[in-house]
């Protein structure tokens, strides 16, 4: 496989290792297969058979699903540490997004059948994917009660905020965002219009809280978003 030390580093900060112990973690990694993504690259299409899922240890990924006047709509964007793909592997069936990587990215594969033996002989690491299952239902209830119980402009606040935990750097004393998304993906994200996204943003950068550039945010108020997403 040819991990290096810093990836499997990263792939044990996934949930799908949360918890679990040295050995057992790398006799699972041991049989995941590594791959390099140029951007562009398709990891799966919507309707495709879920035999496998990833963990990303280089990169983004952006889930999308197809409207139906056949519009693409971004789901989430995914960066090192996260795993994508699992559901389909634990409930067999055509997948239900797509996955493609937005810059030169790296992954690695657990296919199912690997996957199923391996819990045959460690049936105690059950509870480790159940809770790496658990917190993905954990965030989509998140997500639903944003979407009944937040204004837009607190979703767009809380958005910023997770793009800047997962992808953000600290530079002149402040933290920049290269998300890559564009203005319409980044509405997307938060379930609301263009133009109701745009004016939120408007609003945040009137304040000094925020200044915003063709694929990135830099945050000067954290805190003062932090307050605006509650």
């Amino acid at each position: 496989m040819g991990e290096s030390p810093r990836e499997e580093q990263l792939l044990r900060s996934s949930p799908l290792f949360g918890g679990m112990d040295g050995n057992s973690a790398r006799s699972l990694i041991a049989m995941m297969t590594r791959t390099e993504l140029a951007k562009g690259d398709v990891i799966f299409n919507e309707g495709d058979e879920g035999h496998a899922l990833y963990v990303i240890v280089k990169g983004k990924v952006k889930m999308a699903r197809t409207a139906r006047d056949g519009r693409e709509n971004l789901l989430g964007l995914l960066g090192v540490g996260d795993m994508l793909g699992e559901l389909s592997v634990f409930d067999p069936g055509p997948r239900l997004s797509r996955a493609h990587a937005v810059e030169d990215s790296v992954i690695y594969e657990l296919p199912k059948a690997v996957l199923d033996e391996w819990l045959d002989d460690h049936l105690e690491m059950s509870r480790h994917l159940l809770r790496a299952l658990a917190q993905r239902i954990r965030r989509i209830s998140n997500t639903m009660a944003d979407l009944v119980f937040s204004d837009v402009p607190g979703r767009v606040a809380k958005a910023i905020l997770d793009l800047g935990h997962r992808f953000g750097r600290m530079e002149r004393g402040h933290v920049t965002v290269r998300h890559g998304l564009t203005q319409e993906e980044l509405a997307q994200l938060v379930g609301a219009s263009r133009e109701t996204v745009n004016k939120a943003l408007a609003d945040f950068a009137s304040r000094g809280w925020i200044d915003v550039h063709i694929g990135s945010v830099e945050v000067y108020e954290p805190e003062r978003l932090r307050a605006r997403s509650r």
